[in-house]
């Protein structure tokens, strides 16, 4: 089988990657440096250099593929940043058209179903919508929870005021380790079993921000540290001084703030999945390696 694998080098794309390798397939990773080529090439991946704004590009890359899994990478100073997200989805669906691929895994998330009010993810749901738009086209759209790995831009605060936060975590809600993520998609395209146009929601814990601050405080011997729930505009204060495009900035608060409703979660309530396997006790452990570097 010959696949088509989006994202580069990251947490979700290499481990998928290496695992379909490992199955005896026939690996493209598409990267927009050059000089992640080398690495590609060393897992045994051909390399595909170019951007996902050029369709021309996304559409030769595609042809002869069995299947292709999509992402829409991070933009850090996008003007309209879900419209950029959404660009990025009518590209992909314009590319699978034009070169015929017939199976398609893309990566969403939870809060897709929102077509405004939660940040970046209200961008996915066009991606959703744009690939949902194509004909005699197998499509699973992956809606995993919320990164542990997002937790690691707590660091920061944590060395600096002693305690986590966010406008969220009043009440649990789900989160996902990339490297599950990167299983299911693998299953999906090692399987090619789904049928039609459909959504598999991936999560492997659900905690509220005083059980994170419990979680992550014992791992970094850090006893009682505590999570503050700041108010939307303090977020987008933070945010902005921490460095981030106010555009991004904006979406992120409104992202939390869909969080903290829980509409982010309304249909994900709905249809609940069996939980993976690695924890937030597990990632602690991987926080703390980090924090302590």
């Amino acid at each position: 089988m010959k696949y088509v694998v989006a994202g580069s080098l990251g947490h979700i794309s290499k481990p998928l990657s290496e695992k379909l390798i490992a199955n005896g397939h026939e690996v493209t990773i598409i990267t927009s440096k050059a000089g992640n080529e080398t690495a590609i090439k060393e897992l045994g991946a051909k390399a595909a250099v170019g951007s996902l704004e050029d369709v021309q590009f996304l559409s030769e890359t595609f042809k002869g593929a069995d299947a292709v899994y999509t992402m829409i990478p991070p933009n850090s100073n996008p003007a309209n940043w879900k419209e950029w997200i959404g660009s990025i989805g009518s590209n992909y669906a314009k590319a699978i058209k034009d070169a015929g691929v017939k199976h398609v895994v893309n990566l969403s998330s939870i809060g897709a179903h929102m077509p405004d009010g939660c940040g970046p993810v209200s961008g996915l749901y066009r991606v959703e919508r744009a690939l949902n738009a194509l004909e005699d086209v197998d499509v699973r759209h992956l809606r995993p929870a919320y990164f542990y790995h997002n937790l690691l831009s707590q660091a920061g605060i944590i060395k600096h005021a002693n305690i986590l936060g966010a406008n969220f975590g009043e009440n649990a809600f789900p989160m996902v380790h990339p490297a599950d993520i990167a299983d299911a998609a693998a299953e999906e395209l090692l399987n090619l079993s789904f049928t039609g146009h459909s959504i598999r929601y991936i999560v492997g814990d659900e905690k509220s921000g005083a059980d994170i601050a419990k979680v992550i405080g014992e791992a970094i011997n850090k006893p009682g540290l505590p999570w503050i729930v700041f108010s939307d505009g303090q977020s987008l204060e933070g945010a902005i001084q921490a460095g981030l495009n106010e555009e991004v900035a904006k979406n992120y608060t409104e992202m939390g703030s869909a969080i903290r409703s829980g509409e982010m979660s309304a249909e994900y309530n709905q249809n609940k999945p069996s939980f993976s396997k690695i924890k937030l006790a597990d990632f602690a452990k991987e926080f703390a390696q980090a924090f302590n570097s």
